[in-house]
């Protein structure tokens, strides 16, 4: 996401713990640092995208980010986070004189490297509209959801919703399709060209029939994202049977050690509950 934004003409400079990826940021055009709060100096626009939302509250207040900024500056979260904890992040930074946006986005690893992410946006309607060219390098979808933070993480609590859901429903059928000694090839082909179709199925099936799949996205990224979406359905008194129970499966491949796989070996954890011998017809 960076890249792309260097390579459109923003001066950018970026953080990340990964060394690699400081090394491939430098390697794009971007200005690399060694920590959150160098990157951050001086700086309008101070983006995040972190694994939760501790660590965005490390890398802004304990790391410096945030005091290292300009006195303006927009402070921009898109990860994946609770409303409620996105709401008190707004307060804190608001408190320190800073503007923020709630932005969540949808579309992984690959809607990054394609700039094709949809990107849900909620806070000052002015600070979202100097931030819109941002927005448009990053992302071929945009939409503006209110001026509170927090309804944007809904909208995305929402999107994760249906697609754990989906993820787990195409995992539980092509278990099922190999668990009767079918071809799980075939059977894949023919629900994704019928009505069953989904584009979690369409996107992930073939991953799960293999072994060792390129991971995309990770099992234990939906275990967080998942509760996520119980956590916003508790705070709206929703009742989500649908979302808890797909949250039990990828919980469960976590702890049959999947949880670093690639999302589609959700399926190993249907495989587990049928491990036994099948029984011969008579």
């Amino acid at each position: 996401m960076a890249s792309h934004l260097s390579r459109d003409g923003f001066a950018v400079k970026g953080f990340d713990i990964s060394e690699n990826a400081r090394t491939s940021f430098g390697e794009n055009g971007g200005r690399s640092f060694s920590s959150a709060v160098d990157a951050a100096a001086g700086v309008g626009v101070l983006m995040l995208m972190v694994v939760n939302i501790a660590q965005a509250h490390q890398a802004l207040f304990e790391g410096g980010a945030l005091a290292n900024s300009a006195e303006d500056c927009i402070v921009v979260l898109m990860s994946t986070c609770p409303p409620g904890d996105v709401e008190a992040l707004a307060r804190d930074v608001n408190a320190q004189g800073r503007r923020f946006l709630d932005a969540p986005v949808s579309g992984g690893v690959a809607g990054a490297r394609k700039a094709s992410l949809s990107i849900m946006v909620a806070g000052d309607r002015s600070s979202y509209d100097e931030c819109h060219n941002l927005f448009e390098v990053l992302g071929s979808k945009i939409y503006f959801l209110g001026e509170r933070p927090g309804q944007a993480s809904v909208a995305k609590a929402v999107n994760q919703l249906l697609c754990g859901v989906h993820l787990a429903a195409a995992a539980e059928a092509l278990a099922l399709a190999e668990r009767a000694g079918l071809d799980t090839a075939t059977v894949l082909e023919i629900v994704s060209g019928s009505a069953a179709a989904s584009w979690m199925l369409n996107d992930r099936g073939q991953r799960m029939l293999q072994n060792d799949p390129e991971v995309t996205s990770a099992v234990d990224i939906f275990v967080k994202d998942l509760g996520i979406v119980l956590s916003a359905g508790s705070s709206a008194k929703a009742a989500l049977p649908l979302a808890s129970v797909a949250h039990q499966f990828f919980l469960a491949a976590s702890g049959q050690g999947a949880g670093l796989a690639d999302d589609s070996q959700v399926i190993r954890a249907y495989r587990n509950m049928t491990a036994g011998k099948r029984e011969e017809k008579k």
